[in-house]
């Protein structure tokens, strides 16, 4: 026999709100029934499972966690990096403008000192060529002398006393005029 039947046979007339003990009984024993076994087999299991599932979701949120914070000191970290290496960037830059500016500075002090030197060098080869000169013109100048002289003499004095005489005549013209340029 079936449920139906058996449902039918007790009752006859089964409407949808007539309690039916019989059926009540039966499906309170299936219920506890069911649920010891339930109890016994299925429920330490499930309940295993499901706290094994929640301690993995768990390690998973505390790992992403963990590299959440890992990642943002790196970040972090790559900034400072970021910022220090700007900052020695522009030191570097800072360093090799002053660099350049000594390297500048000290070009223009020895082209100054080239040039002083040039100066003095060209000073002094024009003296030693004025001096040249002067000797130059001094002895033409002796040399016209004794040849005026010896014509105005038409006698010719030996060579020696020609030279002393000359070399008076150019040391009071020398000593006069050192004494003019003095003044």
């Amino acid at each position: 026999m079936n449920l139906l039947s058996i449902v039918l046979a007790e009752g006859g007339s089964g409407g949808l709100f007539d309690i039916n003990t019989g059926l009540m009984i039966w499906t309170v024993l299936i219920f506890l029934g069911l649920l010891a076994v339930l109890t016994k087999f299925a429920w330490r299991p499930i309940l295993g499972a499901l706290e094994a599932r929640e301690r993995r979701i768990q390690e998973i949120l505390d790992a992403a966690a963990r590299d959440r914070e890992e990642a943002a000191r790196l970040l972090e970290e790559h900034r400072q990096q970021l910022a220090e290496a700007r900052q020695q960037s522009q030191q570097i830059i800072a360093e090799g403008r002053q660099a350049a500016e000594r390297v500048k500075q000290e070009l223009l002090e020895k082209a100054r000192a080239e040039q002083e030197a040039l100066i003095e060098r060209t000073r002094q080869e024009l003296e030693r060529e004025r001096e040249r000169a002067l000797e130059a013109l001094r002895r033409e100048a002796v040399d016209l002398s004794l040849a005026a002289a010896s014509r105005l003499l038409e006698t010719r004095l030996d060579s020696e006393q020609d030279r002393r005489v000359v070399r008076e005549f150019l040391e009071r013209i020398g000593n006069d005029h050192v004494r003019v340029e003095a003044h």
